[in-house]
């Protein structure tokens, strides 16, 4: 009968697999290291070991280059291309699938580095799985990425994703997987303090494609700033609950800052871009927001009270219409401030700024 007590040094050898795994390439079925250059054409690799990457790229000096290849992984922390310490991948025309828990497609790790992806299906399976999780600049044009039982893109601290072109979607549980518990989502960006991202501005770029979310908030951004610039994006949210932007602080339950001062910092820019939903802003947390190049927003922004009780900051949520865009309301607003160049339809509903003025 199991009493449900692990011994501290399985705990430690746990530790240890894991930290050598997903940070130096153990167990991968392919490592490359100490500035290795490798080319990889036309292979077909296949792992099903615990902390099986794929195709694994370490070191400041050290580059992969594969293409037109295939990559299969089955067990838990076995991302299908890896890149960490600094490494750099550079992948054309792959067919990645992975299916254990904790398995990114397209995944990085402590000390980050440079992917460049061009063209290719990226699927992952698992829970706590995305298509792309970033700790490194990652960018990825002319792809398929498919997060079955996750979300499906994830930036954790200084660092980037960059799509042109690809088609994502995700499906994130409502019950399974370690965040879930705190929100649901399909696009993450935040700082875990776990040491494995360096604390600073996070950066999601997308142009082209399709963004697609089959449950939980389009996006969801706590305890870190972020840079998010979105054009010409084809948005789909089949959760009618969910909020197209969710920025808040959280709970620290997972050691993502402390609660009551883990907010986030958003500059969103909507660049010749159409979207629509909630947007919620909590009191500890700040939205700048700019409408530019003929751009279209349907839906509502809103300050919510921060759910641990922290002290508020002022600027909550800017908003900025240029010319030549607009605003279509489908609810009552509360922001702080607003400049507007451009057209707002109030459809009946009211817009209340922080000072109290009541636009309609």
């Amino acid at each position: 009968m199991s009493t449900g007590f692990v011994p501290a040094h399985k705990l430690d050898m746990r530790k240890r697999q894991r930290r050598n795994g997903d940070f130096y390439g153990v167990n991968a079925a392919m490592l490359a290291t100490n500035g290795a250059n490798v080319t990889i054409k036309n292979a077909t690799v296949s792992s099903s070991a615990q902390n099986g990457n794929g195709v694994f790229s370490y070191g400041s000096s050290t580059v992969v280059n594969i293409s037109d290849s295939v990559i299969t992984t089955t067990a838990d922390n076995s991302g299908g291309i890896q890149t960490t310490g600094g490494g750099t991948t550079n992948a054309s025309n792959l067919t990645v699938t992975t299916s254990g828990n904790s398995s990114a497609a397209i995944r990085s790790d402590r000390g980050g580095g440079t992917v460049n992806v061009d063209g290719g299906i990226y699927t992952s399976n698992g829970y706590n799985s995305p298509a792309v999780y970033s700790t490194a600049d990652i960018s990825v044009s002319n792809a398929k990425l498919t997060a079955n039982n996750s979300e499906a893109l994830v930036i954790e601290g200084k660092n980037s994703i960059a799509l042109e072109n690809c088609d994502v979607t995700g499906n994130m549980s409502d019950t399974k997987g370690s965040s879930s518990a705190e929100n649901v989502h399909n696009v993450m960006i935040y700082q875990s303090m776990s040491g494995d991202a360096e604390v600073g501005s996070s950066t999601f770029s997308m142009k082209g494609g399709s963004l697609t979310s089959d449950n939980g908030d389009m996006f969801y951004v706590t305890n870190t700033h972020a840079v998010i610039t979105l054009s010409g994006v084809s948005i789909t949210n089949k959760d009618s609950d969910a909020y197209f932007m969710n920025i808040c602080g959280n709970s620290a339950s997972h050691g993502w800052g402390t609660a009551g001062s883990n907010g986030a910092q958003v500059d969103f820019t909507a660049d010749g871009q159409e979207y629509s939903g909630k947007i919620a802003v909590d009191t500890i947390s700040t939205l700048n927001m700019t409408l530019k190049n003929g751009s279209t927003f349907t839906g509502t922004v809103n300050i919510t009270d921060n759910a641990q009780n922290g002290s508020k900051v002022d600027n909550n949520a800017v908003i900025t219409i240029e010319s030549g865009c607009t605003w279509n309301l489908t609810g009552d607003c509360t922001i702080s401030s607003l400049t507007n160049n451009g057209t707002i339809n109030y459809n009946g509903y009211t817009i209340t700024l922080a000072d109290g003025t009541v636009l309609k």
